[in-house]
């Protein structure tokens, strides 16, 4: 039986010192309904952190409204003692206020994106920060003075990558003109992928892209679906063969499938060694053509 370790999924170089397994975890559902308010069980909310790392994930994404703040607290808490603490690259998002469940208003005033950067650190128990997207591009002040502050923060040595999130090419290219661009986080999955230019474009700058929202498999099961016709003849769930989908599309693709149950993580990590034939990528791409 091959070994469940996060690290069959390959791996990502951000720089000299981090190179990442490329299936990664997203804390988003370590919170409340509607992403708001703190999780019922917070230290199962750390366990299922903390088993992570033992999968040999050392990607984890967050973002300060992820609750907001509960995320990253139960994130701090489950990676403490970590025995590979020093190999964990955590992604960090800012630039998105919460005033309730469901409710996400962007929000890019240079001095208030300082501001949660400098509350993360706090919160995640950092000196820097290995990676931070602007979560949202706010249309109401220019983009150079939104990835500018992060700049600043980059020179300060507070922020040591800079990323963009659900953005267009044309968004990234803007974006490049003010700062190096590492890293981008937009929705993506098998039934999705309207976003193949990003994609595409991402890999040729040598950016990372990380898919939100990995498993939105819900319309794409059931007796008749090719989707469950390749998870049956692979002999797994169809999670794997999403995710597996998305590791196969292209080697900068770092997926962060979130959950709440140790029984759903160890799910999501057994993809790594799932290996699509070129004909089931296909038929699976084609899917939401």
């Amino acid at each position: 039986m091959t070994e469940l370790n996060a690290a069959n999924s390959g791996t990502y170089k951000f720089d000299d010192q981090f190179i990442v397994n490329r299936l990664g975890y997203g804390t988003m559902q370590l919170t409340g309904k509607g992403t708001w308010g703190p999780y019922p069980d917070p230290a199962k909310a750390a366990d299922v952190v903390t088993r992570a790392t033992q999968l040999g994930i050392n990607f984890f994404d967050t973002a300060d409204s992820y609750g907001p703040w509960f995320a990253d607290r139960y994130l701090a808490e489950g990676l403490k003692g970590a025995a590979n603490r020093d190999k964990i690259f955590i992604s960090d998002k800012v630039g998105q206020t919460r005033q309730g469940p469901n409710v996400w208003t962007p929000h890019g005033e240079p001095n208030y994106l300082r501001q949660q950067v400098e509350v993360s650190m706090m919160t995640l128990g950092l000196d820097h920060e290995d990676l931070v997207f602007l979560h949202r591009i706010d249309s109401h002040f220019p983009v150079a003075d939104q990835v500018g502050e992060l700049k600043k923060m980059q020179d300060e040595g507070k922020i040591k990558h800079i990323g963009l999130s659900q953005v267009t090419v044309d968004q990234i290219k803007e974006a490049q003109k003010y700062a190096k661009i590492d890293a981008v986080e937009n929705l993506y999955n098998v039934g999705n992928h309207g976003d193949d230019d990003v994609v595409d474009y991402a890999e040729s700058q040598h950016m990372a892209f990380v898919p939100w929202f990995p498993l939105d498999t819900g319309k794409l099961v059931g007796a008749n679906s090719p989707l469950s016709a390749i998870a049956k003849k692979y002999n797994v769930s169809e999670a794997q063969i999403a995710l597996a989908w998305l590791l196969k599309r292209s080697p900068n693709i770092l997926p962060i499938p979130g959950t709440s149950s140790i029984a759903h993580l160890e799910d999501n990590v057994a993809a790594a060694n799932v290996k699509l034939s070129d004909d089931d990528f296909e038929a699976l791409t084609n899917l939401s053509k």
